[in-house]
């Protein structure tokens, strides 16, 4: 359980990078096949996956993402800082309109994964769809649901504690990132054994 626990705790939404520390098509395909063979629900099976590690096609996809909402005055990762490849998570409409969560469990797989090889992501879903569509060029039947950011992490991020229920992460004057987490005796619904 503690090697889960490792990779899970590293696995934070990293948004800078070492742009030029490029990762091969290969790691690629093996972070999707973790998503491949993940579960799915009814096993439909409906995602497919566009990968890209060339600088490129890196730079039609960067201008359709939108990056942390939170920080209003950062516009996301300047130049140098960017991820250094794309997973965009589609689904195959001619499968099902419907996905279920498993574009979540395929992501968790996927970042899981990068984690594992001492990489990092950001799942995006702040995305323009169609013109991103449009840009890669993609088939109508394959929906963009979603998009992963890869690259070598460039950024600490650093887990704490909510305080006074404020729930939104931030920087420091150092450029650390800081997430805050509830804690485990909050989330965890207890039953009392009467009805409310």
């Amino acid at each position: 359980m503690n090697n889960l626990k490792d990779l899970v705790r590293r696995n934070r939404s990293y948004r800078r990078f070492y742009q030029d520390i490029t990762i091969p098509e290969y790691v690629l395909e093996s972070l999707v096949d973790l998503a491949r063979l993940s579960p799915s629900a009814r096993n439909a099976q409906t995602l497919k996956y566009f990968i890209s590690c060339d600088a490129k096609t890196n730079e039609l996809i960067f201008p359709h993402l939108s990056w942390a909402g939170y920080l209003k005055d950062w516009d996301g990762p300047a130049q140098g800082e960017r991820p250094s490849a794309y997973i965009v998570i589609l689904n195959d409409v001619n499968i099902s309109d419907t996905y279920f969560c498993d574009d979540g469990i395929a992501a968790q797989s996927i970042l899981l994964g990068a984690v594992e090889q001492g990489l990092g992501g950001c799942i995006i879903g702040s995305v323009d769809r169609l013109k991103l569509q449009k840009a890669l060029k993609l088939p109508r039947h394959l929906k963009i649901v979603e998009v992963i950011a890869l690259g070598k992490p460039r950024e600490e991020v650093v887990i704490e504690d909510v305080k006074d229920d404020n729930i939104k992460y931030w920087r420091d004057e150092n450029q650390v990132h800081h997430v805050p987490k509830r804690s485990l005796e909050e989330i965890i619904v207890k039953c009392s054994g009467k009805e409310e």
